[in-house]
């Protein structure tokens, strides 16, 4: 894999038609899961709500997408960060480090329950950044 640097769109609960929306405008592939398929119980609030959605495209464009997660505020205007992932981990850790220099860390990057590290932070500039180093394939 390498790496890629896609815009990733933040919802207020209506990822999921965004998304079908755009494949519908881009075509592609659209996978989908909630915050319920990461192993949260079925019937807790949000559990049915978008945790990540990725739209591959026939051009090869990806956009990504989430709910805003249950607990955390809805921001319209900055709805959007950056999204760096692949498995370059030791250049991957590199950007992470001098991305969040100076910025503010909203979630450390450390190992997930989807298996890769993944880490949230907003650059001193507050343009808002995602990493996601995958995990190794076993």
């Amino acid at each position: 894999m390498s790496t890629l640097l896609n815009p990733y769109l933040q919802f207020d609960g209506d990822a999921r038609e965004a998304m079908e929306f755009y494949r519908g405008v881009l075509g592609g592939d659209l996978d989908v899961s909630t915050f319920g398929d990461m192993g949260g119980p079925a019937d807790a609030p949000g559990a049915d709500k978008v945790m990540h959605a990725q739209l591959t495209t026939p051009d090869g464009f990806t956009l990504m997408a989430s709910d805003t997660p249950p607990g955390m505020e809805f921001q319209p205007g900055s709805n959007f960060a950056i999204s760096l992932s692949g498995d370059e981990a030791e250049k991957m850790r590199g950007w992470w480090q001098r991305l969040s220099a100076e910025g503010t860390v909203s979630m450390p990057l450390e190992k997930q329950l989807w298996g890769d590290e993944f880490g949230q932070c907003t650059d001193r500039f507050g343009v808002a950044w995602m990493v996601n180093i995958a995990g190794s394939q076993a």
